[in-house]
């Protein structure tokens, strides 16, 4: 019997983050599922998620009664920036009465956790997404995103077809840190092979996001937290 129960909402058509949660969660937390239905990884798509089906979503999840609820999108958590981020998980928690993880706060929190300041950033996604991505990283002025580059994908079903080896490929050098973005991007797969390859630390969604996670359940005694990708 699990003891603890993650709440985890996704757009419709991402079919990696769950896998990567299921795989890699303490093996006393179950996994729960709800789904925000969106096909298209553009800035007008990603704001109809936000407006029209992640309330929705959140409040059938939270009829799971999770111990927490990650809102799994990185690139609609930065859409409209990190004021605003914060805002709507704090809305979600309020309307759930759960607390909520935005993924976009876990990577800059993950970063922070780690030795880096100049950032190269790998993305799927369209200019205007990685606009967005950049900003959020910025904002504090304590971080610098010197290269970011994106495979131009609208299509998010699509980005779950990039392969590990793929995302390898256009890895930037003479960075301080990776950040790999997008939480249906396969990116947890090759973060061993990246961090050898370009000799520093990698971050991506779904590690940033598991991170957060693990350290959320461990206010609660009765969870033995193992370490992510055990």
């Amino acid at each position: 019997m699990k003891t603890k129960r993650v709440g985890l909402l996704v757009p419709s058509s991402n079919t990696v983050m769950e896998v990567d949660f299921q795989q890699r969660l303490p093996s006393h937390a179950g996994l729960h599922t709800g789904r925000m239905y969106m096909e298209e990884t553009t800035p007008e798509a990603e704001a109809e998620m936000l407006d029209r089906h992640a309330l929705p979503a959140a409040k059938a999840v939270a009829s799971a009664r999770p111990h927490v609820i990650v809102f799994g999108c990185t690139s609609a958590g930065a859409l409209r920036g990190n004021a605003y981020d914060a805002e709507f998980c704090h809305r979600l928690a309020h309307e759930t009465g759960t607390p909520v993880i935005s993924v976009i706060n876990a990577v800059r929190q993950a970063i922070g956790k780690r030795d880096g300041h100049r950032l190269g950033v790998v993305t799927p996604y369209i200019d205007e997404l990685n606009q967005k991505i950049k900003e959020s990283l910025e904002q504090d002025g304590e971080l610098e995103v010197v290269t970011i580059a994106g495979l131009g994908i609208t299509e998010n079903f699509a980005i779950a077809e990039v392969t590990p080896d793929d995302i390898v490929g256009f890895a930037p050098e003479r960075i301080d840190l990776l950040f790999v973005s997008c939480t249906n991007f396969r990116a947890f797969d090759a973060v061993d092979q990246l961090a050898d390859q370009l000799e520093v630390p990698v971050v991506t969604s779904n590690l940033a996001a598991l991170e957060a996670t693990c350290q959320q359940l461990e206010t609660h005694p009765e969870v033995s937290v193992e370490e992510p990708g055990r």
